[in-house]
């Protein structure tokens, strides 16, 4: 006996679908972390620069705790302030979280 062929069945190819540019999203500056401040002596010591905008002091603040060891060593949140830092935020172990609201004082609009 001869055998016989079955036909398969065949799906038919999925397309490839086309590429679709997606626009490349860029981060809008807020006009407020543009503008730069006059800060006092006090604060423009520590941060090293007369002139800066608030996110740059907020940074250049923490790289001064970081380098002169100001963080306590139980508790990471509070900051515990050396002789020059005293000046700008208190005497007191002050959280982190109330750190950007203390340096309003220094701060010249």
């Amino acid at each position: 006996m001869a055998k016989r062929k079955t036909k398969t069945k065949t799906r038919p190819k999925a397309k490839a679908k086309p590429r679709v540019k997606t626009k490349t999203k860029t981060k809008r500056k807020s006009p407020l972390s543009q503008l730069t401040y006059d800060l006092s002596t006090e604060l423009a010591f520590v941060v090293g620069a007369k002139k800066l905008t608030r996110p740059q002091i907020v940074k250049k603040l923490w790289i001064y705790i970081k380098a002169h060891k100001c963080q306590d060593t139980k508790n990471r949140r509070l900051i515990v302030p050396d002789k020059n830092l005293s000046e700008v935020i208190g005497k007191r172990p002050v959280d982190m979280m109330k750190l950007a609201g203390l340096l309003n004082k220094h701060i010249k609009k």
